[in-house]
């Protein structure tokens, strides 16, 4: 009886123990996920939509090895994400490595599913409840420590309504003198492999295409036979609804297969080649899903040539067709320009003379005026120093300007889209913005100096207009014309951004000698210089009024601050202005010390920029939800199904490319858009107006800009029933007939058609 007491404790040790050496097994075998690695997005009333993980088949890796990477998404009953092609609406879902010392592959996708809106009309492909979207990585035989691994997501959940997620995931792998696999999270990357469709020939599959008409014929229909062989003479699984799903193809406008009756294996192609024809013969590319997904059949991935495509012959008959659903590009789209066959030097010419133009822009008024205030007091002094003054702000605008190119190469190099005036789309860059011209304008008012601590006016003044001063204001310049969109300035630069690094130096070059253009020629020409009015006590009220001009861009910069973040985000921008001009104000103070107590302001100064920068440069996006409504009452936000919906209703569209922080598309939406006659217009021709906002950044946006050769905003389409795929493109600015005549032109030519 006294034994039995040891023996329990004997065999509880025991099961101790073994517990303890499975624990500790396990953790070799696998590591624990840390925090930096998952994540959450699509918040939906408090609710995130998808839950996101940076996984990798290995707990530690040898240098030299290879490995998998991926993401994987989990997603709410219901919602979905999308596939390298959406189809008729969403958005590709994208993942952008940034792994140093490991090479990262190309992203396996497995067979996505088929999602139909419940009118059939729309039909798109994505991944439901859980996907891992992965790739295979090598490491460095030279990499020490750890390996860094980070994946930026950029993602659309949709059900019902869709909501945009850009996750970041990071963690770190060690590395170690032997490679050993996850237990946990390897099985993962088998099951996501074994789904990722295989070449025909590496499943003993044989595939051929026979077309009923060789060369297709732009904008008509053609068909054919697709026959798939089983390896070694086996019969090919009969497949079940929505066994294909096409890729995008450039050359084509539609795709389609049905299985033959009565045929295994045999399949009939139908399709549309596109109205233009392309540069490079189209190719048939898609996934083919070989019987019940249930019971694990190898999909095929099919990537065969087509007959090339040639011009309708002249005055051939017009087919008939229903008018299809305008589909987005590509996340990335380097798409083909209507503009592309311009030449570089007109484009150069283009980009020349829309940086002049900008200066007619009201987002540079303020910094002209400025500068206009400068070379007053300057030009009358001798020669050689108005020269330095007009050099350093000429350097200033085209050193500003070709640093703004550097960095939308790096951008794009890294995968991402961008176009002209994208930084402010950042609200810490408008945060920054708006924090300079306050410091700007407080100094104009006499609250402190720039680079001296004298008092004099004459001192104030000279102190306020060095070479420095100059080259800043020509940064300056840049920076607010940025928003606007002058003409020929979209045509240009849009050019340049789908060509080469050299094309786009150089048209970024030309763009900053036409802004500079004016104060040149106040330098290179004396008699211009004779009309400037002669300095004199005047000079000291004009340089206070220049301030408040400032304060009014200021103004306009806190309401696109509204369109980014909402009415907190205006509040926290306030709050930092005025914690500048508190800082200004200190300074101006600090600069009457000297010793001990002016280090001392100085201090103080930058305790309350970094102090107050912290508690109020907090940001957070809130969305679509906060963008404001278009000036014109019946604009709908813009979507690609609702456009095609439209179009097929026989209603002409005119889709407005606008955002918050270009004062041209504003303009053009006060003066023009909401013109009682252009009202007039819209609702006798029955036309369907959209708004797409790119206050903040939306890939979609990007890429239907790039489409039609543009860089950023304002872009106007008018797009007519009759031919959907043929929109016009209007000027950048409107004019009350030039709206009108368009509408009037897409309501006619569906009128003829009918």
């Amino acid at each position: 009886m006294t034994q039995l007491p040891v023996r329990r404790s004997s065999w509880g040790a025991l099961l101790f123990f073994a517990v303890l050496g499975l624990c500790l097994g396990s953790g070799v075998a696998r590591a624990q996920l840390p925090a930096t690695a998952m994540g959450t997005g699509a918040p939906d009333q408090g609710n995130p939509r998808v839950e996101a993980a940076l996984l990798t088949d290995v707990s530690q890796v040898k240098p030299g090895d290879s490995f998998r990477i991926g993401v994987r998404f989990r997603m709410d009953p219901g919602w979905h994400i999308y596939w390298k092609n959406p189809g008729d609406s969403g958005l590709a879902s994208e993942i952008v490595w940034d792994t140093p010392g490991t090479t990262v592959g190309e992203l396996q996708w497995p067979t996505p599913i088929t999602f139909r809106s419940p009118d059939g009309f729309i039909t798109s492909y994505g991944y439901g409840e859980e996907v891992l979207l992965f790739a295979q990585a090598h490491v460095s035989d030279k990499l020490t420590g750890s390996a860094q691994l980070s994946a930026a997501a950029d993602i659309l959940v949709c059900e019902t309504r869709c909501l945009p997620a850009q996750l970041m995931l990071t963690r770190n792998i060690p590395l170690g003198s032997e490679t050993r696999p996850d237990s946990e999270h390897a099985p993962l990357f088998d099951e996501a492999h074994a789904r990722v469709p295989v070449t025909p020939e590496s499943s003993g599959y044989a595939v051929t295409l026979a077309l009923d008409t060789k060369p297709l014929t732009a904008g008509r229909p053609f068909s054919g036979t697709l026959t798939v062989t089983g390896p070694k003479g086996q019969s090919v699984p009969k497949v079940e609804k929505d066994f294909f799903v096409p890729e995008r193809i450039r050359g084509l406008a539609r795709l389609a297969l049905s299985p033959v009756d009565g045929k295994p294996g045999t399949f009939k192609l139908e399709g549309e080649a596109a109205p233009d024809v392309p540069e490079q013969e189209p190719r048939f590319v898609g996934v083919l899903r070989l019987g019940p997904a249930s019971v694990g059949r190898p999909s095929l991935t099919l990537d065969l040539p087509l007959a090339p495509v040639v011009a309708a012959a002249p005055g051939s008959a017009p087919v008939v067709k229903p008018a299809p659903a305008l589909k987005p590009p590509a996340v990335v789209a380097s798409a083909v320009a209507p503009e592309s066959s311009l030449s570089l030097g007109l484009v150069l010419v283009f980009a020349f003379l829309g940086g002049a133009l900008l200066n007619l822009m009201p987002c540079v008024f303020p910094v002209l005026a400025l500068k206009a205030y400068g070379f007053t007091r300057t030009v009358h002094a001798e020669r050689g120093k108005v020269v330095l003054h007009a050099m350093a702000y000429a350097g200033g605008i085209i050193g500003s300007l070709l640093a703004l190119a550097l960095a939308v190469l790096g951008l794009r190099a890294g995968g991402h889209s961008v176009g002209w005036g994208f930084q402010f789309q950042e609200p810490l860059f408008v945060a920054a913005v708006a924090a300079v011209l306050v410091a700007f304008a407080l100094n104009l008012f006499g609250v402190f100096t720039v680079g001296t601590d004298g008092t004099a006016l004459v001192e104030k003044v000279d102190s306020s207009h060095g070479l420095a001063r100059s080259a800043g204001e020509g940064v300056l310049a840049v920076v607010l014309a940025t928003p606007c969109s002058a003409p020929l300035l979209g045509t240009a630069v849009g050019f340049a951004l789908a060509a080469g690094p050299a094309t786009v130096l150089a048209t970024f070059f030309m763009l900053g000698l036409g802004l500079a253009l004016p104060f040149c020629l106040l330098v290179l020409v004396p008699g211009l210089a004779k009309l400037l009015p002669k300095p004199g006590a005047w000079m000291e009220r004009g340089k206070q009024l220049l301030g408040f001009a400032l304060l009014g861009t200021t103004v306009w910069l806190v309401w696109v601050m509204g369109g980014l973040t909402g009415v907190d985000g205006m509040a926290r921008l306030l709050s930092f202005l005025a914690v500048v001009g508190l800082g200004a104000w200190l300074y101006g103070l600090a600069q009457g010390s000297t010793g001990a107590r002016k280090a001392a302001g100085v201090a103080a100064v930058v305790a309350v920029l970094a102090v107050g920068g912290i508690f109020s440069l907090r940001f957070e996006d809130t969305g679509p939800a906060v963008r404001k409504a278009s000036a014109v009452g019946e604009a709908q936000p813009w979507d690609e199904a609702a456009v095609a919906a439209a179009l097929e209703a026989g209603q002409p569209v005119f889709i407005d490319f606008t955002a918050d922080w270009c004062l041209t598309c504003k303009f053009n939406e006060r003066t023009v858009l909401t013109r009682e006659d252009v009202r007039a217009a819209f609702a006798e021709h029955k036309v369907a107006f959209f708004v797409a906002d790119w206050t903040r950044r939306d890939a979609r946006i990007s890429s239907k800009l790039a489409e039609f050769g543009r860089a950023g905003v304002p872009m106007y389409l008018v797009v007519s029933p009759d031919s959907p795929d043929k929109p016009e493109v209007l000027p950048e600015l409107l004019t009350s007939d030039t709206v009108i005549d368009a509408v009037r032109r897409a309501s006619k030519r569906m009128a003829n058609a009918r």
